[in-house]
């Protein structure tokens, strides 16, 4: 008979993990105390995952905002610079923007509007509409903002997050200028020096900028790319993706994983027998239909991952072949025609319709969404997901 469980997401304690610390060590002895401790088997095709922040943090990859500071100077000048499309977080942003504030003579700060990149609104779009601004075309300066919005806060927050900056880069030491527009183009008639702050969209805001006159222009990937007097760094992505520690310092995004899962893998290989896929995970990749936040503030969900979890889906639509290839059977009849199906199905489903209604996402990002939901961002202490079952299909015994 198949099983009857299909797939299980657990959250596994964890030790506080501190800087210098083994985390191939606690990452396999926290899956083998927690398998003996609820009973639970270890099969192969299972997975582990552990959330960036542990990695990072074994890793000692942290900076302080004076190395920020200094690392914006050199590329920049240490005069004016337009900080463009950054995202509204006292934890992912403000602290970079103090690192930035503290490197310039002024801040030119352009935010997009409506709402960020990841959804956080200062301003609803029915404002837009009830006062007739295009927010495709519409360039809007501080005063004219707030004549038209007054004093925004964030629905979950609480913070104005136009204010909020503004203080703090005033309290850095640098002037401010504030604009509002949603075309990168519109900060070169303040300055030509732009920092482009925007994650998913960042190399075609590079390319724009620079086919439109920018002099230098560098993206928060290209901060903090290499270390500055032994900070932490990520050769990839800079500060994207980091997250507050102190007041004075962030984590970065963790580097150099892959070494780090496939080291796991290996041990749990040698001391369970059994093929366990393994991945770092970052922020999911989903919207909150009510805040209308997307998720997704790191550049990517997973940096590094076994070979096992690349590609997308491979999966039948089992309500798709009930209604239309068997819609005349029923009971165990029905059951047996569709484990026939799934057993015969094509290695590559692309195109057939019977896979339409599936999920066209890469596992990665499937899976690192159920970990993050699994795991949670406060103080649950689970900071390692163990899931089983996610490749069982309803042939699975």
């Amino acid at each position: 008979m198949s099983r009857m469980v299909g797939t299980v997401s657990r959250g596994l304690r964890a030790p506080i993990i501190r800087q210098g610390d083994d985390i191939v060590d606690i990452v396999v002895n926290s899956v083998l105390e927690a398998s003996a401790d609820d009973g639970f088997a270890l099969r192969d095709r299972d997975i582990v995952a552990m959330t960036e922040a542990v990695v990072a943090r074994a890793q000692g990859n942290y900076a302080s905002v004076d190395d920020i500071a200094e690392d914006v100077k050199a590329k920049f000048g240490g005069e004016t610079v337009g900080v463009i499309f950054p995202i509204l977080s006292r934890n992912r942003f403000a602290i970079c923007l103090r690192g930035i504030a503290k490197g310039a003579k002024k801040i030119v700060l352009m935010l997009s509007y409506p709402s960020d990149e990841v959804g956080n609104h200062l301003i609803s779009i029915d404002a837009l509409d009830e006062k007739g601004i295009d927010p495709y075309k519409d360039v809007l300066d501080l005063k004219k903002y707030r004549e038209l919005f007054g004093y925004e806060k964030h629905r979950f927050t609480g913070v104005d997050y136009v204010e909020y900056y503004e203080q703090l880069i005033r309290e850095c030491g640098a002037d401010v200028e504030i604009i509002f527009a949603n075309d990168a183009r519109a900060i070169l008639n303040y300055t030509k020096n732009v920092l482009n702050c925007d994650i998913h969209t960042r190399e075609r805001t590079r390319r724009i900028l620079k086919n439109a006159g920018a002099e230098k222009v560098y993206g928060l990937d290209q901060i903090l790319n290499e270390s500055i007097n032994g900070s932490g760094y990520n050769a990839d992505y800079g500060l994207l993706g980091s997250n507050k520690s102190t007041e004075d310092t962030v984590k970065l995004f963790p580097r150099d994983c892959q070494p780090v899962v496939d080291a796991i893998h290996a041990k749990l290989l040698e001391k369970t027998g059994k093929n366990i896929e393994v991945m770092v995970y970052g922020d999911g990749a989903f919207k909150d239909p009510v805040g209308k936040i997307w998720e997704l503030a790191d550049p990517v969900v997973s940096p590094a991952y076994t070979e096992g979890l690349e590609g997308t889906p491979n999966e039948l639509k089992l309500k798709y072949l009930a209604d239309n290839d068997f819609a005349s059977l029923s009971g165990d009849e029905l059951k047996e025609a569709i484990k026939n199906e799934i057993v015969k199905k094509d290695e590559n489903l692309v195109g057939k319709m019977a896979s339409e209604g599936t999920t066209p996402r890469q596992l990665t990002d499937l899976i690192g969404s159920l970990c993050d939901l699994t795991s949670g961002s406060g103080d649950k202490g689970t900071p390692i997901v163990y899931i089983q079952g996610y490749f069982d299909n309803y042939t699975t015994d």
